[in-house]
């Protein structure tokens, strides 16, 4: 357990609440282990009917911490897998209901990991942002696949490539999200919600998202990602990216081209 992630089950409901909020909820591999966990938890356990994701503070989660990345790319982290990866696989494999409480950035995997969630409520101020080229890195979570069936190729592309944010207005009305609403509503909008769904026919909902999705496909599309992403991790692209963050300066690509 990592006092990281804050886990707690009521009605029915497995709330998972990412509690870095001096880091902005930044992803380590030890808070990944504690989500995987519980994810494979709410799979076996016949009490657990809905998870929802939240985070503490004003920042849902700026995505992966970027020293565990550049530990990898350095070869310090060797023998140790990223702990996105099981993550990954544990949101693929997902069969019962995904709520996500969404307020202020949602960075990288905190936009990707949304599209395998059931329900989506963001606050209407939120930036909603996959920068993955902008650290010499490709998409991940089935992204690749996902984002541009969900939102079209040019709004997709322009968050991949250019890194541009989406609001959670915007997000809402493209069906990236469920419902935007104020800030100070996410959390009680999105509880409201999961706690709805737990009354409901649990092998019903279950059954209705085996139908929405084809798991094998995603499963394959994050492999292709995978093989990919572990490339560009060590590329000398991702080298000068990550020193470049290190440094609090801009990255200079000409020097990689």
């Amino acid at each position: 357990m990592t006092d990281h992630v804050r886990v707690a089950l009521e009605a029915g409901v497995l709330t998972l609440t990412l509690a870095r909020p001096e880091k902005k909820n930044a992803l380590t591999n030890a808070m990944y282990d504690v989500l995987v966990r519980e994810m494979n938890r709410a799979e076996d356990d016949p009490t657990v009917r809905v998870l929802l994701f939240q985070g503490d503070g004003d920042v849902f989660t700026a995505g992966n911490d970027i020293g565990d990345f550049a530990a990898a790319a350095s070869g310090a982290a060797a023998g140790r897998e990223l702990g996105a990866s099981p993550f990954l696989g544990a949101l693929a494999k997902a069969t019962k209901p995904y709520v996500a409480a969404v307020q202020g950035r949602a960075v990288g995997v905190g936009t990707t990991m949304l599209l395998h969630c059931d329900v989506v409520i963001v606050a209407e101020d939120a930036q909603l942002t996959t920068p993955f080229v902008n650290l010499a890195l490709v998409p991940e979570a089935a992204s690749s696949w996902l984002l541009p069936a969900r939102i079209g190729h040019a709004r997709a592309f322009a968050m991949f490539a250019l890194g541009e944010a989406m609001d959670g207005k915007t997000a809402a009305a493209i069906g990236l999200a469920t419902a935007a609403v104020p800030a100070s509503e996410v959390r009680a909008r999105a509880m409201q919600i999961a706690r709805a769904l737990a009354a409901k026919p649990i092998g019903a909902l279950q059954a209705t998202k085996r139908l929405m999705r084809d798991a094998e496909a995603i499963m394959a599309v994050m492999q292709r990602e995978g093989e990919e992403f572990r490339k560009r991790l060590k590329s000398p692209e991702a080298m000068e990216a990550f020193r470049a963050f290190t440094e609090r300066r801009p990255p200079d690509f000409s020097k990689v081209a």
